[in-house]
This record gives structure tokens, C-alpha cells and sequence, in this order.
């Protein structure tokens, strides 16, 4: 094998715009995980560190929100972007600025709206899920578990139907695909569902795997959609092989922590 870069296939340039996690599981620590095991370049701009193990979030430091477009400048100018992830934002100034940032950049975005954390800490006020809506316009899609999908459109997911009604406005006021994450309905299954602006929808469903351990995993579900994306998969697919390393990276936690413990990341080298 060469060892020119020019002559090696490079791989995709994936931004990760979230917060910092201190015990590794989530956030930016679980992105470029994700990332890198599959084969991308990871990228960060940290919008917030955390004081954060598996039983919870004990503390949370919010960087500036000109700091934040610095480091998302920092990467796209130098570097480049093939698709970006954005996760916690830590304020609504911090999502303006992130929105601002982005602006004029031509890479899918991949918007996951974390409110809570697995253990179950608040990690967006009010006034930052409130200005949600101008950065869900700017996406490629939005990963909301059902309790985020929810809280955006003031409709209870407590039925397949309420499910689709409020991915669909999601679609429809923003012009963006949802993806609606199951995980928190009950039963056996895990069906998440795929909505998308051309009125498309397609459904993933699976076993529920039975475990305590999973922190990060709508980070990293939603980290591996942005590097698939970045291969300029077609989004669907992008989905499917997005599930399935999270999956895989649920089988096979380490155990670890007290609390809800972290995805195996390490054990999963690719999406197949």
C-alpha cells in the first residue's frame, strides 16, 4: 500500500458539534469513536464540557458561543466537511451561533436534539429547545427520541399514529427528514421510523435488547448517520447501517460503570 495520501482513498470528513463528555460515553468522546470505527475523519467543535459519569451529570460548563463558531470555522476552512453531527449545544446563544456557522457550508447535517441524558439529567433548557427550529431548517435530518419529538411538537408519541403526526409537521414546518427513534415505546420490539420531505417513510425495527447499558446511544446512532452520509450513501441506507453498528456497539459494552454503561465502540469495525 502507498503511502501517499493523494493516492489512498480519503476518508469522509465528519464535524462533530457537541458537548463533552468526561466519562467517555457520550457526546464528542462517543462521536469520534463512532466515527473513527468507521472509517471516518473525526472533528470536533466542543459546545460544552460536562463533569458526567453512568449515574449522572454533576456539573456543565458552556463555551462561548463566538468560541464555538471559531472552532467550526477552524475545521471547514482548513480542512473541509463532508457532513456534520450536531448534538448538545449547551444554550440558545449557542445555537444561534451554531446555525450562523453553518451557513454557506454545502454538507448534509445530522441533528440529534439532546434535552436529556440516558441517566436522565436535563441537558437543554427552555430557551434552547426553543430555538431549535432554525437549526432543524438547516438540516439533512433530525434523530428525536419519541420524548424529544414530544417536547418539539407538543404532541404526545404514545401511539404509532401520534408518532407519525408529529414527525410529520416536524417535516413540514422545517423541510427536513426525522428520523423517529422507538427505544423509549414499550414492547419487544424497537421499531425507529424514517420520515422524509417527498412524503417517504420507511421503518427499522428489531429486537430490544435487554440491558442497562446504553449511554450514548443516540449520540452514536446519530454520529454513524452523519458518516454514512459523508460516503454519500443514500440516506435510507445511511439509516440501516447507522442501527446496526449502534446495535452491534450496544451487544457488545464493556460492562462498565454503575450507571447506565457505555456502547462497545471498539468492538465494532464496521457497519456490515
Amino acid at each position: 500500500m502507498s503511502d501517499d495520501p493523494a493516492t489512498r482513498r480519503a476518508p469522509p470528513r465528519i464535524l462533530s458539534i457537541a458537548g463533552s463528555d468526561s466519562s467517555g460515553g457520550a457526546g464528542i468522546q462517543a462521536d469520534l469513536k463512532t466515527i473513527t470505527m468507521l472509517g471516518g475523519y473525526g472533528m470536533t467543535a466542543i459546545t460544552a464540557l460536562t463533569v458526567q459519569n453512568t449515574t449522572g451529570v454533576s456539573a456543565v460548563e458552556a463555551m462561548t458561543p463566538d468560541f464555538i463558531a471559531a472552532q467550526i470555522a477552524a475545521c471547514v476552512s482548513d480542512i473541509g466537511v463532508d457532513a456534520i453531527k450536531i448534538g448538545m449545544i449547551g444554550s440558545a446563544a449557542n445555537a444561534e451561533a451554531v446555525e450562523n456557522a453553518l451557513t454557506g457550508i454545502d454538507a448534509p447535517v445530522v441533528f440529534d436534539p439532546v434535552m436529556v441524558a440516558t441517566s436522565g439529567s436535563v441537558l437543554a433548557d427552555e430557551a434552547t429547545v426553543r430555538v431549535f427550529g432554525d437549526l432543524m431548517s438547516a438540516c439533512r435530518v433530525v434523530t428525536p427520541n419519541l420524548p424529544e419529538l414530544a417536547a418539539l411538537t407538543g404532541i404526545a408519541c404514545d401511539t404509532e399514529e401520534a408518532i407519525s403526526r408529529a414527525a410529520e409537521a416536524l417535516v413540514a414546518r422545517h423541510g427536513c427528514a426525522v428520523l423517529a427513534k422507538g427505544g423509549h415505546a414499550e414492547g419487544d420490539i424497537v421499531t425507529d421510523r424514517l420520515f422524509d420531505p417527498e412524503g417517504r417513510l420507511a421503518s427499522f425495527s428489531d429486537p430490544r435488547i435487554e440491558t442497562r447499558h446504553t449511554h450514548g446511544t443516540g449520540c452514536t446512532v446519530s454520529a454513524a448517520l452523519a458518516t454514512m452520509l459523508g460516503y454519500k450513501l443514500p440516506l435510507e441506507h445511511s439509516v440501516r447501517l447507522a442501527r446496526r453498528f449502534t446495535r452491534q456497539a450496544i451487544e457488545r459494552a464493556p460492562g462498565y460503570g454503575a450507571g447506565a454503561g457505555p456502547l462497545g465502540h471498539q468492538a465494532v469495525r464496521s457497519p456490515g
